[in-house]
């Protein structure tokens, strides 16, 4: 009699008790949100499965590598594991250029695809940077991976910014006197000419010059760097200038030349060429005579072209043409 009635007490309770919720009822629910947050993504599934693929690879290649080191494992142990990574997806399959302006393209491609492999980590960015760096247009160049399977390539290229002429070989150069490649009569640029052995590398010290006399300097065609000392200059009109030895001598030569010919007009008049070796006097050599010095003066008088000297010796018809130049 005592049992029958706690049973029934316990079924009442039972039936009493309001229904739990059961565990499974939110998960329809949480699912839903990760679908809609994946939906919400500008990619499709396909494709972040696969970055999900190769970033996974990509990490455990790098902790493998890494471990490797580490613990000194031989280095064909190493070499098979990256081997491995680049087999399961991480292989240079595009290589990306910038930079590039007048330089082969096929040239930095040739450089990059010499590898003993394609695998990503097995790339050597040192040796491929070294490799760019013996080319005369390559001033710098950075080399990177961009994960799965783009390589790249940043180049500085060097700038030409005068064209040398040395025994009969036209060559570009850049600011620095870097020899770029050569380059025919028919096709040069409008870029400074300069004539002599070494001039390339005095192509600074040629702009710092001309740059002194900015209305002279687009009347000037030519420089010759004679005798690895000092400088002639050959104008469009024909004539050629003969500056004595040193930048500041020189400098002050062509300030002076400037002068004479705003007061006096030297140029374009039939002159052969003028002769300031002399730091003292400007020499005028015409056809068949060579005219008088002209006096030293900051600010010559305006007054008539110098008349022919009384005796003076009589010189050779001299050419007013390019060439390497005199002493």
């Amino acid at each position: 009699m005592s049992r029958r009635p706690a049973q029934a007490q316990r079924a009442t309770t039972r039936r009493g008790e309001k229904p739990k919720p059961r565990g499974t009822a939110r998960r329809p629910q949480r699912a839903g949100i990760v679908d809609q947050a994946i939906a919400g993504l500008p990619i499709s599934p396909e494709t972040l499965h696969k970055v999900t693929t190769w970033s996974i690879v990509g990490a455990v290649g790098a902790v493998v590598l890494t471990v490797g080191i580490l613990a000194g494992v031989p280095q064909m142990i190493g070499v098979g594991m990256a081997q491995a990574v680049g087999d399961a997806g991480l292989r240079v399959d595009e290589i990306q250029i910038d930079g590039l302006k007048r330089m082969d393209r096929a040239t930095v491609y040739e450089q990059v695809l010499d590898q003993d492999s394609r695998a990503m980590p097995l790339v050597d960015l040192g040796d491929v940077r070294a490799r760019l760096l013996k080319f005369p247009w390559v001033k710098d160049a950075r080399v990177s991976r961009r994960l799965p399977h783009t390589l790249h390539i940043y180049i500085d290229e060097r700038v030409p910014a005068a064209i040398w002429q040395n025994h009969g070989r036209l060559m570009l150069i850049d600011a620095d006197g870097v020899a770029l490649e050569p380059v025919s009569a028919e096709a040069m640029p409008d870029l400074p000419l300069m004539i002599g052995d070494g001039a390339n590398l005095q192509e600074a010290a040629r702009k710092r010059l001309l740059d002194t006399q900015p209305g002279l300097k687009p009347l000037v065609k030519a420089t010759s760097w004679v005798g690895n000392r000092r400088w002639d200059l050959f104008f469009t009109s024909g004539e050629k200038l003969q500056l004595p030895e040193g930048e500041v001598a020189a400098a002050a030569a062509l300030k002076r030349f400037a002068a004479i010919d705003a007061a006096q007009r030297l140029l374009g008049r039939g002159n052969l060429g003028f002769d300031m070796r002399d730091e003292s006097k400007l020499v005028v050599r015409r056809q068949g005579v060579i005219e008088a010095p002209q006096p030293a003066a900051p600010a010559p008088a305006p007054g008539p072209v110098l008349a022919p000297a009384s005796g003076a010796p009589a010189a050779a018809p001299a050419s007013a043409g390019i060439g390497q130049g005199e002493g």
